[in-house]
């Protein structure tokens, strides 16, 4: 039976990484509009943003603009292959259960 990565099957991670995985390569996302658009509390974002990233699924950047730190994240080449060896692994545990 296929394994599915377990980082990736939280919840809330499985919601983060499939709407990075809609930017287009070396694209990034402000913060506050992936918080707006998953309806997560900025922790909670920043919480498994944070675990996404240690594994190298996620890339985070802070930068200033003008005066004020905007947060930036976008996925990795090893987040979009992860992502999508899970979606493989969970149709393949969906097709044995038929």
């Amino acid at each position: 039976m296929t394994e599915l990565d377990p980082v990736i099957h939280a919840q809330a991670r499985l919601r983060i990484i499939t709407i990075l995985n809609t930017l287009g390569p070396g694209d990034s996302l402000a913060f506050p509009r992936l918080q707006d658009l998953l309806k997560m509390t900025s922790g909670n974002l920043a919480t498994h943003l944070r675990k996404l990233e240690d594994v190298g699924y996620a890339r985070v950047e802070k930068v200033l603009e003008g005066r004020a730190p905007v947060t930036y994240v976008g996925i990795t080449d090893q987040g979009r292959s992860a992502f999508r060896n899970y979606k493989q692994g969970l149709l393949q545990l969906l097709a044995t259960n038929e």
